[in-house]
């Protein structure tokens, strides 16, 4: 099962050793899923861990060892997503998962996918970190 890891989940899975997020890491490395995310959630993350939280920047490093970086995506998946309705700095990190043909695309981002929770998209479903820790165990 691969899992699309928005910017959000690899931000929290870097601050906290304990939360949900992390545990989406130990279960890829106990054999349980492939993780990936985009080269923009991941400069996105990247960015908010040197602003709000620079002592976490080593957990950050070592936590990508485990994720794979997709392709970003064409512009054509990127204006499917912005139809969803999602914002501009939203739909190109969704469509790097549509294309990527992913299975979940894990968020925690509420506002601005929230509308999306539980959904199927192009075979993609879009849960929590919550949601998607019980997809992968089941």
């Amino acid at each position: 099962m691969r899992l699309f890891l928005d910017a959000n989940v690899i931000f929290t899975a870097a601050c906290s050793t304990q939360g949900l997020s992390r545990g989406l890491f130990r279960l890829a490395a106990s054999g349980k899923g492939a993780l990936c995310t985009s080269a923009f959630a991941h400069e996105e993350a990247f960015r908010n861990i040197q602003k709000k939280a620079p002592d976490k920047i080593a957990d950050l490093t070592m936590l990508m060892q485990q994720v794979d970086i997709l392709p970003e995506p064409h512009p054509l998946w990127v204006t499917r997503a912005e139809r969803l309705p999602l914002a501009a700095k939203d739909a190109p990190v969704l469509a790097a998962a549509l294309q990527g043909k992913v299975d979940i695309f894990v968020t925690g981002d509420r506002r601005d996918f929230g509308h999306l929770f539980g959904q199927v998209l192009e075979g993609v479903k879009i849960l929590t970190p919550v949601d998607a820790l019980e997809a992968v165990v089941r």
